[in-house]
């Protein structure tokens, strides 16, 4: 068996608090393989952009991050900022949400693509300029050489996206990680680069880590799923299971939420009552028991452990899972 090409082992990450540190990610495991895609949703405040964070070793000032984190078999030390900084932009490459914060407003998106070429490849200038031409063409730029020496707030929205992504494949990494990577996009631009992603990591077999709240772009870009709430993976398998026959009430919660084909414009959406628990909050059992419509005395005894379903590869953290039925309805 070939081996994991990222493998995150019980992931710990605590923040410091005003009444002292808060744990704020749970134990979190998961591998993910060359080639292979995995989507993490779950509402804002759930841990999924941290978990992204800690994949890039961008954590916070004053976070400590505990379990095994390792890429391409060799463990990645939270602390090694040399080892972390031949990751970056070099194996790891990174969308974030917001371009307009990600972006340097003081220099033209020519020299940034080139950055990192510079900085992992030590190539020269010209032959930084050559390359990063070449991959805002690869990332359909619109007039990529006339947009070479222009700056982020002359770009629109869409093309932002589009340097954003230049610079996280400049070096060609093995994996991808894109968090929120269309906010702010108008439908047709969204899609626009949600298939160039998917074109990109077909064709290098980049394994790629999507983070996003759009549940309908989740059941068409990744083949598996995470749900994440309050800090810790409530449910996880194959995208079509999940999508098919959710099992964890919060899932079903996340799914029965969705715009239905036929729905009166007038009709309300279905919601989730209560909000997320803020870190420093978490209850002793369930973390999602105040809010669940299935919750007994049990759950709010300690925190359910997660056990793994017949179907291959299901697993959930739930002592009184919605029967099949029942989560189709």
């Amino acid at each position: 068996m070939d081996t994991p090409l990222l493998e995150v082992d019980q992931l710990r990450i605590t923040l410091p608090g005003p009444h002292g540190p808060v744990e704020v990610l749970h134990g979190l495991s998961f591998t993910l393989g060359h080639g292979q895609t995995l989507g993490l949703i779950g509402e804002s405040g759930c841990g999924k952009s941290l978990t992204a964070l800690a994949v890039m070793g961008l954590l916070p000032e004053g976070a400590r991050r505990s379990g095994r984190l390792r890429f391409d078999g060799q463990l990645v030390e939270p602390d090694d900022e040399d080892q972390w900084s031949r990751l970056r932009g070099a194996r790891i490459g990174m969308v974030f949400q917001e371009p307009m914060s990600a972006l340097n407003p003081l220099h033209p998106i020519g020299r940034q693509i080139g950055e990192s070429l510079r900085w992992h490849r030590g190539v020269g200038a010209g032959a930084a300029r050559a390359e990063a031409l070449r991959l805002l063409e690869r990332v359909r730029l619109p007039q990529a050489a006339r947009r070479l020496d222009a700056y982020p707030h002359e770009l629109s929205g869409g093309q932002r996206q589009r340097v954003l992504l230049a610079i996280a494949l400049a070096c060609g990494p093995q994996l991808l990680v894109a968090d929120e990577p269309t906010t702010a996009l108008d439908a047709t631009v969204q899609r626009e680069v949600l298939d160039l992603i998917a074109e990109l990591v077909a064709e290098s077999r980049m394994a790629l880590l999507l983070i996003s709240h759009n549940l309908a772009l989740m059941a068409q870009r990744v083949e598996r799923l995470m749900v994440m709430y309050a800090g810790q993976v409530v449910e996880q398998g194959p995208t079509e299971r999940l999508f098919a026959a959710p099992r964890h009430p919060y899932t079903c919660g996340l799914f029965a939420a969705r715009p239905r084909r036929g729905q009166a414009r007038n009709e309300p959406l279905a919601t989730i009552p209560g909000r997320v628990p803020a870190p420093g909050e978490r209850p002793v059992g369930c973390a999602f028991a105040e809010r669940c419509t299935h919750a007994q005395a049990d759950c709010r005894a300690g925190p359910p452990a997660e056990h793994a379903l017949a179907d291959a590869g299901h697993a959930l953290r739930c002592l009184h899972p919605v029967g099949i039925g029942e989560a189709a309805a």
